[in-house]
């Protein structure tokens, strides 16, 4: 099943976001990945497998902002890839659904 977390306060967003990620892992998941709104704009990390593989790839160099989401995969449709891990990075936005999004063309 999939999961998602999000953070909004005064702390660093990343470690929260983290923490909420590790605490639904029972639930199954193939992908991770967390978006946080820095300075810079929306720093998107996200990957392929256990949620330590997201830590190592962030590590040295985690994103800092005070907001932020989350997600777990179970890839129910699509393969389990980078590509298709979320959160999904726009032009201006960043999204996570859990679903089907059967009307994504129209959109």
């Amino acid at each position: 099943m999939c999961g998602i977390v999000g953070y909004v306060g005064y702390d660093e967003a990343a470690g929260k976001i983290i923490e909420g990620l590790k605490k639904l892992e029972y639930r199954g998941y193939d992908s991770s990945g967390i978006a946080i709104l820095s300075d810079k704009g929306i720093e998107l990390n996200k990957c392929k497998g256990e949620i330590k593989n997201l830590e190592n790839m962030i590590a040295g160099r985690v994103p800092s902002g005070t907001c932020g989401i989350g997600h777990t995969r179970w890839a129910t449709h699509g393969k389990p890839t980078q590509i298709n891990a979320h959160p999904h990075l726009g032009e201006y936005s960043c999204v996570i659904h859990n679903g089907i999004i059967e009307n994504y063309k129209e959109l």
